[in-house]
């Protein structure tokens, strides 16, 4: 290889909420050369393309809960999204985090080398801690194998978004949004603020209670997509009803929401352990995957959940770097993996630290894939039952529910993998 190389203590790669933080705590601790490596010309993640409020603080989970149920953007209180990235990006580098956009890391060359291609052309970092902000992504329509003819017209929420505040196009006039979760609110919101009128929003689940529903766009559930229509223009979403019916809505636009997806090329590359749940890198409470000194937050983690809880992630990680630069880290040790039952699909942290630490908030997150009346989990190893919790309102499909961590120091850790079950 030719090119630039270079060392540095800690390197960033993802400069979302979640990379962002990470570098603002570790350069604020004194972790010596902090340096942040994001892909697109501007940093910030997500967030530069949601312009509703209420970003960052406290206010943020109250906030995405309200605007999941009413189906409207957030207009008091807290921060429009491109206000929260620049925030974010702001106290990075006023901390003394070293930013760099439009770079791509495009593999590894050792351990904790990565090798990248930029502005300068290409080059090589050495770290003494990588941490790995990657984020998620939503599938687009050939991962979700929809059938069809191929017309212009057919978005995902992050194309959408971009499409609308970035860059001004113009959308369509009638709109049917595919998914019914907070993302797709999100979407609802932008094309209402495009002009569009949303036809219908379509989920395959069955009905969530009242209170979740939205009061302003139809909710067509239990009803799966069987093909887009039209030639120069989508003139239509075919749908088949759990009845057995079949309809066709009338549209010239599509938005394809959810069903995201870590972006975890880049692990993948680097030889780490994925979970199967997420299908991102395989972590434990202190961040770290199974390679020493590479650590992990945010999105890519567990897709896909809300800037803070990202952000929150960033700022703990912090700990753990520290530890590992000063040489004090706790030995890597053989954690035992945690693994859920269906219909739990995922469990967030996945692995268990050897020395029974809990994950930040005291709290594991899990997702379920259908709805679960005020379940009964049990956490259970070797046959032995560790912890049980009983829920006071439904797991609802994409949604996050805790589960909380004060049995993880009865873990043995020359036993068997630990089991999640949901009754």
């Amino acid at each position: 290889m030719t090119g630039s190389e270079r060392t540095t203590d800690v390197l960033i790669i993802g400069a979302g909420p979640a990379g962002l933080a990470a570098g603002a705590e570790l350069a604020a601790a004194g972790a010596g050369r902090v340096e942040i490596l994001e892909r697109e010309q501007e940093a910030g993640g997500v967030p530069r393309h949601c312009h509703h409020a209420g970003f960052g603080g406290r206010l943020e989970r109250s906030v995405y809960a309200w605007t999941a149920a009413t189906g409207s953007a957030y207009t008091g209180g807290g921060t429009s999204g491109p206000a929260y990235a620049r925030r974010s990006v702001a106290a990075a580098v006023e901390a003394g985090a070293k930013l760099r956009t439009g770079v791509t890391v495009t593999g590894w060359a050792g351990p904790r080398t990565v090798e990248t291609t930029g502005p300068a052309g290409p080059g090589r970092i050495t770290a003494r801690a990588v941490v790995l902000a990657t984020g998620a992504r939503e599938r687009p329509r050939s991962a979700r194998l929809i059938p069809g003819t191929r017309p212009p017209g057919v978005y995902t929420t992050g194309e959408l978004q971009r499409a609308v505040h970035a860059h001004g196009q113009w959308i369509g006039s009638r709109a049917v949004v595919v998914g019914d979760e907070p993302v797709s609110r999100a979407a609802v919101a932008t094309l209402r603020a495009a002009g569009v009128h949303v036809v219908a929003v379509v989920t395959d689940r069955q009905p969530l209670p009242v209170r979740l529903r939205s009061r302003h766009v139809p909710l067509l559930t239990g009803a799966t997509v069987t093909g887009l229509t039209g030639r120069t223009r989508l003139s239509g979403v075919a749908l088949r009803h759990d009845d057995g019916r079949t309809t066709t809505l009338r549209c010239d636009t599509v938005v394809l929401t959810g069903d995201f997806v870590p972006d975890h090329e880049l692990a993948r590359r680097g030889g780490l352990h994925l979970d199967p749940g997420t299908l991102g890198p395989a972590y434990d409470a202190a961040f770290r995957t199974s390679r020493p000194g590479v650590f992990a937050v945010g999105n890519l983690l567990h897709a896909v959940e809300r800037a803070g809880f990202a952000a929150q992630e960033g700022r703990a990680v912090a700990v753990s770097v520290l530890h590992r630069l000063a040489g004090t880290e706790d030995p890597p040790g053989a954690g035992r993996r945690l693994v859920v039952d269906a219909p739990l699909r995922w469990i967030a942290p996945n692995v268990t630290g050897p020395d029974g630490a809990r994950p930040p908030g005291d709290r594991f997150v899990l997702r379920t894939e259908r709805r679960l009346p005020r379940p009964l989990l049990v956490v259970s190893q070797n046959g032995r039952e560790l912890h049980r919790q009983r829920l006071l309102l439904p797991a609802l499909p994409g949604r996050p529910f805790a589960l909380a961590a004060d049995w993880t120091d009865r873990v043995d850790p020359d036993g068997a993998s630990v089991r999640i079950t949901a009754s």
